[in-house]
């Protein structure tokens, strides 16, 4: 919105496709209007369309300002937050501000600004799928739910991984991160960006970054894509148990440094042994080039699309298991992913290949990945010489890959 007056003209307006008035009303120290439920299926509404604005201490009929009380504008955000996490699947991510507005001719409120953004997902509220059709909601048709799935996942004609991330500015490039891929005296041209498809403009000409340059030029991904980041776990045992944990960590940052930051995780927990029949050569538990290769593959290949799923690593006495959400796609089966290559996401496979490795890192590697398709080969043929037995990989519920790889 340009400026408070500009709202206070839309408020006078009324509801439309875009704006909800909603009052706000207290029983002790809970909210009890707008209706809990309700409201979270206006959120996700506005989230399935087009976005839009929801100002809480409005009211909807009169149209009048009423404000919500200064001691309650916490418990008001706080409310609207665990309804965003806690009532809508997957988690939506709303922007909410504080604003003071005129409500007489000398008197202020204090309302609530709740903005939605067209969302990369398709959201499930408490009372079903809905969408935003005038100044209300509807829940969708079977035929239209299905067309927005399509429209919003791997099957549309836009990659996933080229989609623009709603909220996100050119301003969030991180120039450090950006130059890996264009030279520096590029930056300043969008032209430049658009052509890596770094960033893109969406469907009101605003111009946003892409799922990929969020993934790979800003620090902290997760601020939009919460959950693109790798969960590594330790065991010192054969199982998962708790009891058994010795090191857990998250990597949220670019996904190259989710790579090499997960790699050396697996470098600090695995036991090396000394081979008495070698001249005590050292022998690690996995090989570090096939690791790497499965962490690269990981990233670069699992479905971003899948909201609250994040790839998972953990470490045991005597395997390593990598999860990775998404299920094989164009007709790959597990069997066959050592004869075949296919990109989930062609973008950031190409970026990624432009990433430099550390050349004091000894992974006979210069760039993050190479495009000869040669990741699970290496995997295969490095674990089996470590451990005499081959690595397995196997589908779960055909939405995650998982990948064991033998302790040596």
């Amino acid at each position: 919105m340009a400026n408070f007056g500009d709202l206070r003209k839309r408020i006078l307006l009324g509801e439309d496709s875009t704006l909800e008035l909603k009052r706000v009303l207290f029983s002790g120290n809970s909210v009890t209007e707008p209706n809990r439920k309700s409201f979270s299926d206006e959120l996700a509404g506005m989230a399935n369309n087009v976005g839009g604005t929801i100002l809480l201490g409005v009211d909807d009929k009169s149209r009048d300002i009423i404000g919500i009380p200064l001691g309650r504008l916490d418990t008001v955000e706080t409310w609207v937050r665990e309804i965003c996490n806690d009532s809508i699947d997957p988690p939506l991510d709303v922007a909410i501000r504080k604003i003071e507005l005129p409500s007489s001719p000398d008197e202020t409120s204090i309302i609530i600004q709740v903005d939605v953004h067209r969302s990369l997902f398709v959201h499930k509220s408490s009372g079903g799928y809905f969408t935003r059709i005038g100044s209300s909601k509807r829940e969708m048709a079977p035929e239209v739910l299905s067309r927005l799935f399509q429209e919003r996942s791997q099957s549309r004609v836009i990659r996933f991984d080229e989609s623009v991330v709603p909220m996100t500015t050119r301003e969030d490039l991180d120039p450090s991160l950006t130059t890996r891929f264009i030279r520096g005296e590029d930056l300043a041209d969008d032209s430049v960006l658009q052509k890596l498809r770094i960033i893109a403009e969406d469907d009101q000409g605003i111009t946003r970054l892409t799922v990929a340059g969020v993934l790979l030029c800003v620090p902290e991904p997760i601020r939009w894509m919460p959950h693109a980041y790798i969960q590594a776990i330790s065991y010192t045992g054969e199982r998962t148990d708790v009891n058994y944990q010795s090191d857990a960590r998250d990597f949220t940052g670019p996904l190259d440094l989710q790579v090499m930051e997960a790699l050396s995780f697996v470098r600090r927990n695995m036991f090396v042994e000394a081979d008495k029949e070698v001249a005590r050569v050292s022998r690690p538990q996995f090989s570090d080039r096939a690791v790497f290769e499965a962490l690269v593959n990981a990233v670069a290949h699992r479905d971003y699309s899948m909201a609250g799923a994040r790839i998972r690593l953990h470490m045991f006495r005597n395997r390593l298991e990598l999860y990775v959400p998404g299920p094989l796609v164009n007709t790959l089966t597990p069997d066959s992913l050592h004869l075949r290559q296919y990109s989930r996401n062609e973008l950031v496979v190409s970026l990624l290949a432009r990433c430099p490795v550390d050349h004091s890192d000894p992974l006979q590697r210069s760039h993050m990945m190479e495009r000869r398709g040669d990741g699970v080969p290496i995997i295969l043929k490095e674990s089996q010489e470590l451990s005499g037995r081959a690595p397995e990989y196997s589908l779960i519920d055909d939405s995650e890959l998982r990948l064991v790889i033998w302790s040596g």
